[in-house]
């Protein structure tokens, strides 16, 4: 991702004028966090951390992004000679990706001179509400499938752009892979793929399109038999691969009786291993009533680059302290909650987690054996801290972590969030 001139018109106000009165040098604390999760969600997921930490310490402006500010009247000279020689020089801490929020969740923490703080707000905010609202929606999805494979293929859905990160995201809520080539380049992704229907008709038969996929990429392969007549289309797919065929795919229709349909004439015909794949608008809630039926996997594809309804986490940047001085907006229905925080949750024996404590940074409550701090150090001075968890790590964090989640928590109906929040 190019951070090159990644900020807002209004931030560059308020540095100008802060450089203007001299109060651009006073140490700030900014905190992000979300009010409230998006209707009908009861827990949401870190995600995006990663993406954000490498874009922050790359930040800088660049001479056609000086040239520009300044053929355009954003800033006046003395703050284009300040621009010229930004670099991020505070200390970030925060959750680590994978790990789940709530309410009110201190899930950022930023330290450094109101200038040096202010200018990143537009570029966390586009990562962690993206990346968050994609990773929340994936687990859900992860979830109602029940252990049942899952590919990512919504890049034709959203911005080139977003899609990488929707594939990074969706992989770290727990996709299996994503059909988007670049999330695999970028960041190691697993890729699967299938023809789809243009390659059928390409063809003057269904059973010549079959047999050209099944040469190039052999039996292992999924066919995907509903252009025409599914019955026939299978009938076809395995005439021509034989009974060690891969799988197929359905992506129209009652998915749940073309399923059954389709296991019991796989089944007829020899092929018990050939695997059933269905897509075509799923989400959630079409996934989760699909439970019962034999599919072996699924693929998602506007529904999770969307965030299934909800495209943004709803998170917010806030000033939270200047010169060691909380400070808070006291807005109708916008307030915050002045000072750095910190949080740690609390479980039972058994792992159960039981709430969220937030409290200020230097006044941390007693912990008790089985609670657990939150937040870690992620930027110190400018530079990234060494061995922050791998995305194959982050995964893995969130498996865990949703398995501490009360049951009624993991519904998809709506509900309360699955753990309350505390402030002291």
């Amino acid at each position: 991702m190019s951070t090159s001139l990644f900020t807002d018109h209004y931030e560059l106000t308020m540095l100008a004028a802060a450089l203007r009165d001299g109060t651009a040098d006073r140490p700030c604390v900014f905190e992000v966090f979300a009010r409230r999760l998006p209707e009908g969600r009861r827990y949401g997921v870190v995600a995006g951390t990663g993406r954000l930490l490498d874009a922050i310490t790359d930040f800088t402006f660049t001479e056609s992004d000086l040239e520009l500010l300044e053929r355009t009247n954003v800033v006046d000279q003395a703050t284009l000679e300040w621009l010229a020689g930004y670099r991020f020089t505070g200390d970030v801490d925060g959750y680590p990706e994978g790990e789940l929020y709530f309410p009110g969740s201190p899930i950022l923490s930023v330290r450094a001179p109101f200038g040096v703080g202010v200018v990143l707000e537009t570029l966390a905010l586009s990562v962690l509400n993206h990346d968050s609202a994609i990773a929340s929606a994936a687990a859900r999805m992860v979830g109602a499938a029940n252990g049942r494979r899952m590919i990512e293929m919504g890049s034709r859905r959203t911005h080139e752009e977003a899609a990488v990160a929707a594939a990074r995201a969706a992989y770290l809520a727990g996709f299996t892979a994503t059909s988007n080539l670049e999330a695999a380049r970028r960041h190691g992704i697993p890729t699967a793929g299938t023809c789809a229907h243009a390659f059928t008709l390409l063809h003057d038969t269904e059973e010549e399109a079959f047999r050209a996929q099944v040469e190039a990429l052999g039996v292992d392969t999924t066919l995907l038999v509903d252009t025409y007549d599914i019955t026939n289309g299978i009938k076809t797919a395995v005439e021509v691969a034989g009974p060690e065929l891969g799988a197929v795919r359905i992506d129209s229709g009652d998915l749940g009786v073309l399923a059954r349909q389709a296991r019991d004439q796989l089944d007829s015909l020899g092929a018990r291993n050939t695997r059933i794949v269905v897509s075509g608008d799923l989400d959630e809630y079409s996934i989760a009533m699909l439970r019962a039926e034999p599919v072996d996997a699924y693929g998602v594809g506007t529904s999770v680059v969307t965030g299934s309804g909800a495209p943004t986490a709803g998170m917010v940047y806030k000033l939270v302290e200047v010169d060691g001085r909380p400070v808070a907006k006291r807005s109708s229905h916008k307030e915050s909650r002045g000072g750095r925080k910190s949080a740690l949750r609390r479980h039972k024996e058994t792992g159960t987690a039981l709430e969220e404590v937030v409290f200020p940074h230097d006044a941390q409550p007693s912990t008790g054996e089985h609670d657990r701090l939150l937040a870690v150090p992620m930027v110190r001075a400018g530079q990234r801290v060494d061995g922050l968890d791998t995305l194959v790590e982050s995964r893995e964090r969130l498996r865990a972590a949703l398995v501490t989640v009360p049951w009624e928590g993991l519904k998809l109906s709506r509900g309360e969030p699955a753990i309350p929040t505390t402030f002291l």
